[in-house]
């Protein structure tokens, strides 16, 4: 984990305490006002939009998934008093601010065609067959500016206008398809979309099969680890933690 993860992870879980820890209201020093969906609320200061929303009764059944910034479900457009701008953000890793007029979202409604992988090939071509549109991009950096990943959305679209596939499977690799790079693009393309269909060209043309990994597989097949299966399925939960927690773990 990268360490502005970390640190994202430590506001995160610092923001959670006035919340899950039971603390009374009559001991929460600071408060602000924020709106959603139009009614105001006071909510404890220091929460993210995500625990703010849920102190105030809301209860997610959508527009919620991982809340640690990683899966990309809860997507909110907000803006702040006595700003025009309209904002963008994930509610799990942003924290609310007083005078924030918020709303969810539970999905982004953009374009994603239908396609076989097999019968497409890594190169412009294949852009050209199933999103031409990716043409439109402008240039104008609105998506990367939007992307909660920092992601340079911008450029790995200039990748996909050049057929460099592989490039744009690079550049991509950390997108949790929030679809807040779409709601800002004034072009109307749907980039998180382009970009799953580059990830999924590379990794089925460009990437060599891992050796170790076939050789695994087929270690499986003959049966190799029968008994150290049964070892696994006896053993008792706690010891199971612990020997996940201590495995080796393959580098990147």
């Amino acid at each position: 984990m990268l360490e502005k993860d970390k640190n994202i992870m430590d506001k995160i879980a610092e923001a959670n305490k006035s919340v899950v820890t039971g603390i009374d209201e009559k001991d929460i020093e600071h408060w602000i006002t924020i709106s959603i969906l139009g009614r105001k609320y006071r909510v404890p200061a220091g929460l993210t939009i995500m625990q703010a929303m849920e102190f105030a009764g809301y209860k997610f059944i959508r527009s919620c998934g991982c809340r640690a910034g990683f899966c990309g479900a809860c997507t909110t457009v907000y803006r702040i008093e006595g700003d025009y701008r309209l904002k963008t953000a994930m509610a799990c890793q942003t924290r609310v601010e007083h005078g924030m007029y918020l709303t969810q979202i539970p999905f982004t409604p953009a374009e994603r065609t239908d396609y076989d992988v097999n019968k497409l090939l890594p190169g412009i071509e294949a852009f050209l067959q199933t999103y031409p549109e990716m043409l439109r991009c402008l240039g104008c950096n609105a998506c990367t500016k939007a992307c909660p990943q920092d992601i340079d959305v911008m450029e790995y679209i200039a990748a996909g206008k050049r057929g460099d596939v592989e490039k744009m499977a690079e550049l991509s690799f950390d997108c949790i398809q929030c679809g807040l790079c779409a709601i800002r693009c004034p072009a109307e393309l749907a980039q998180y979309n382009y970009a799953q269909l580059a990830r999924r060209l590379h990794g089925k043309y460009q990437t060599p099969p891992p050796q170790h990994l076939t050789k695994r597989v087929k270690e499986i097949e003959d049966g190799t680890f029968e008994e150290d299966f049964k070892k696994l399925m006896d053993t008792a939960i706690d010891e199971l933690r612990k020997l996940y927690t201590s495995r080796d773990i393959e580098k990147a």
